[in-house]
């Protein structure tokens, strides 16, 4: 049983940016904390976009490891992190809250992905350094 941290990104869909932060966690942090992503409402699959610009840039492919998931499938965590759903973001209950006020890219072009991906990476960064402090 791991003592390390469980962080849940939340979105409403749990299907882009909440999936790429549960990537991009366990990716460059799974040696601080655990990284889970889920949502109020799944869809059928991530979003493609998403999944094909993460085998393009980090060689991780979402689709073998992860899926669209509601809140009462994670475990319970310690850390939670809304990505900016600009509606009423779901809440599970958590020790430390926070918010990313990331813009969904769903829809856009590669460039404005890259970006949203590229501030999600910065972020995870930036908790797990605070995180092994």
């Amino acid at each position: 049983m791991s003592n390390k941290p469980k962080v849940a990104f939340i979105c409403v869909h749990n299907s882009c940016r909440s999936q790429i932060a549960e990537a991009l966690g366990k990716h460059f942090a799974g040696d601080i904390f655990e990284s889970y992503s889920a949502g109020t409402e799944t869809k059928p699959q991530i979003n493609q976009d998403a999944v094909r610009l993460m085998k393009e840039l980090y060689d991780i492919d979402m689709e073998k490891t992860q899926h669209s998931k509601l809140l009462d499938e994670i475990p319970p965590v310690d850390i939670v992190i809304t990505m900016g759903c600009n509606v009423e973001c779901p809440y599970l209950p958590c020790k430390h809250r926070e918010d990313w006020g990331l813009d969904d890219p769903t829809g856009k072009n590669d460039v404005e992905f890259k970006k949203v991906i590229s501030t999600i990476e910065t972020k995870i960064r930036e908790l797990k350094d605070r995180l092994k402090s």
